[in-house]
């Protein structure tokens, strides 16, 4: 029998034995602990327990199962709540408590709950790993598909009729080439760091919308894509996962809430079970599952979270849906893997954290991508990953490392966030990579002039930055009246349309129409004031129309579902230009 010979922290070793391969999963001592091999060598092999390991001797038994540490996939899993190894809180809650007792024993899914399977294959139907074989409704707005687990294919030699039945029942089952016969439930296991494959990859082409302006129009994230949220304390990483959460249009979304906060993570429970969705009057729990994993929780069960939650995306996506991870920080979890890394005493890279932390951060994002399953036309798993850099230094490894692998960046400013501007992402930081692909998208679905009106207001907040550094070294009243109208532009676009209110029934989702036609406005007065500027009007009497401070409102004052009073407001500006300076050229 294998037995427990040191132990420090969530590293246990294991001496003389050959029993175990790399990243099997082990239970460790008398209470079954969850664990899993991270190194073997002829004299010892490592074990990183995923559980506390508090009241543990040497000398406890270890035991091997033969498999790696897997993610039971199958219904249930929308609107459930886990930790970081997919036990369900609320199962564990009604067991033991609102603490988790180690080596606590449930079933990451109901194993006694029915449901109303309807079969999509016959007997004598050829199926191959991957195919859709049945489906259920999962919840009101969310069908579960079940599919044949990849390497298994053949045809069909039993199919059960069409009616309720448990995730341990036999669905199908299915006689391969070599006569073999294999039983297919609803439910089936992955190996969390095995990525799920697929029939193809897609080219990027169709952005995620936000209704967040910010995001939408300056730094859009597309299907398949990943970003970073970087931000110091109290900046609202969390609130803007929250919103993306509650309005983006993908299907399902997994948040993770991965070494955060305690008192966070309960108020992100609340909330979400609180929230109706907007897109069909029901809870938003629907289409989302909640992944929990709290500073006080074992820090080595943060790594698996983070592929827990990246596994049950890949899934739901094999399915055909659009999934939308939160990842909520990956700082945490680089964390974690510093402390491994130091217990494991290996040689500490950049502020002690280890070598190899680029190289897990990139096969955690790559992940993500817009794919073609091999049971449905088209899917994707978009990452959105939050970083908490100590002190907002955004020099910071983990940040760094992160933006070599994410193509879209939106740079949370303290600043700002204490000046009470949400979304607090800075536009003088902040980047996307997606912008020029969605050219096309733009133009199809919204208008032509998209592209280019986000690239002229792009341009004139990079010039007002560039003016500020005058105005804060000799004050603004020597700027000539261009690059004061510059300077006006740029606050309406500042605070009228980067800006957002998520408390305000228009202003929290924008549909991309309502960005567009704001964004025209905006450039219409520009374009207006600068002929009238050059034609010899003065700028302060182009103030004094109190048009810049209309625009400003307009987010507010003209409702979403009434597009048509932009054209009011254009023919407006219009006319104040023609009444106060009529026979100004250009004007």
């Amino acid at each position: 029998m294998n037995t427990v010979y040191s132990i420090n922290g969530p590293v246990v070793k294991v001496k003389n034995t050959s029993d175990f391969s790399m990243l099997e999963k082990v239970a460790v001592g008398e209470k079954q602990l969850v664990g899993e091999v991270i190194g073997i060598n002829s004299d010892e092999t490592t074990i990183q327990v995923y559980e506390v390991t508090t009241g543990m001797k040497p000398g406890e038994p270890v035991a091997g199962t033969g498999a790696p540490v897997s993610a039971v996939l199958g219904p249930g899993i929308i609107s459930n709540i886990f930790d970081g190894i997919e036990r369900p809180l609320r199962d564990i809650a009604a067991a033991d408590g609102v603490y988790i007792s180690e080596g606590a024993q449930v079933s990451e899914l109901d194993t006694s709950k029915k449901w109303d399977v309807t079969l999509k294959v016959a007997v004598g139907d050829e199926v191959t790993g991957g195919q859709i074989f049945a489906a259920c409704p999962e919840t009101g707005v969310i069908e579960h598909r079940s599919m044949v687990p990849h390497g298994i294919s053949g045809k069909v030699v039993f199919a059960a009729a069409n009616g309720s039945y448990t995730i341990e029942d036999t669905i199908i089952t299915v006689e391969d080439e070599s006569g073999t016969r294999h039983d297919i439930k609803l439910a089936q296991r992955w190996p969390i760091k095995t990525p799920r494959p697929y029939k193809n990859r897609l080219p990027i082409h169709r952005p995620l919308i936000t209704g967040q302006r910010v995001i939408d129009t300056m730094f859009p994230i597309a299907k398949g894509g990943t970003a970073a949220v970087p931000g110091g304390f109290g900046t609202g990483k969390t609130m803007t996962q929250h919103q993306l959460a509650k309005w983006c249009d993908a299907d399902v979304i997994v948040y993770i809430g991965c070494g955060e906060r305690g008192n966070e993570m309960t108020q992100v429970l609340e909330e979400f079970s609180g929230l109706i969705d907007p897109k069909n009057d029901r809870p938003l729990t629907d289409r989302t599952v909640l992944i929990a994993n709290t500073s006080n929780m074992p820090v080595a069960a943060r790594e698996a979270s983070i592929y827990t939650g990246i596994t049950i995306a890949e899934y739901y996506r094999d399915m055909g849906y659009h999934i939308a991870i939160m990842a909520d920080s990956t700082s945490r979890w680089a964390e974690a893997l510093r402390e491994i890394s130091g217990r494991l005493e290996e040689m500490p890279a950049e502020e002690g954290f280890p070598a190899y932390l680029p190289s897990r951060l990139a096969a955690f994002y790559e992940r993500a991508g817009f794919v073609e399953p091999f049971g449905a036309e088209e899917g994707s798993v978009t990452v959105i990953g939050a970083v908490s850099p100590q002190g907002s230094d955004f020099s910071e490894p983990v940040t760094q490392n992160t933006k070599r692998f994410v193509r879209c960046f939106w740079a949370l400013d303290k600043s700002l966030a204490y000046a009470r501007h949400y979304p607090a992402i800075n536009w003088n930081d902040s980047y996307s990579e997606y912008t020029d692909e969605f050219s096309e998208f733009y133009s199809d679905n919204v208008d032509p002039d998209f592209a280019p009106m986000r690239r002229r207001m792009a341009s004139l907040l990079a010039e007002e930055n560039k003016l500020m550094e005058i105005v804060k070294l000799i004050g603004a009243d020597v700027l000539p009246d261009d690059q004061k109208l510059t300077i006006e532009t740029a606050r309406v676009i500042r605070v009228g349309f980067l800006q957002q209110n998520a408390y305000h029934k228009d202003d929290t989702y924008v549909p991309l129409q309502k960005q567009f036609l704001m964004m025209k406005c905006i450039l219409a007065l520009h374009d207006k004031a600068l002929a009238a500027i050059q034609s010899g009007i003065l700028f302060t009497d182009i103030v004094a129309t109190g048009l810049f401070d209309v625009l400003v409102k307009m987010k507010y004052d003209i409702p979403n579902d009434e597009p048509e009073r932009f054209t009011a407001l254009e023919a407006q500006i219009e006319k104040v230009f023609d009444d106060r300076f009529a026979g100004v050229n250009g004007s």
